[in-house]
């Protein structure tokens, strides 16, 4: 059982470390703020959770098991957050472009704050 673990655990290991790598080089790559937060948050925390579910299976102790799970628990909680609070500064600062908009929600909802 334990060699079944362990491979799970590498199969683990590398696909968060190859979404992580693919966040990475999305935040490079892509043109505007919005779509470069997207590319830093969704991937990376999947890649993240990925990454302590491996560790997880590799050691096997129930108390860094737990510790983990706290880990991936406020990561989950704290990015979505933190990124809304980010694009929402973002956008009220005029850092985001508009025109790559397909939906602007967030525009009327000031308007009618104002």
């Amino acid at each position: 059982m334990s060699g079944v673990a362990d491979i799970a655990s590498a199969v683990c290991l590398v696909l968060g470390s190859l979404l992580a790598l693919i966040a990475a080089i999305g935040v490079l790559r892509f043109p505007d703020l919005l779509t470069r937060m997207h590319s830093a948050t969704k991937p990376q925390v999947l890649g993240l959770l990925l990454v302590l579910l491996g560790i997880g299976l590799r050691l096997r102790d129930p108390a860094a098991t737990g510790l983990l799970f706290l880990v991936a628990l406020s990561q989950l909680i704290t990015s979505p957050i933190a990124t809304h609070m980010v694009g929402r500064a973002s956008f009220r600062a005029g850092q985001v472009r508009r025109d790559l908009l397909v939906v602007d929600e967030l525009t009327e909802a000031l308007d009618q704050d104002r």
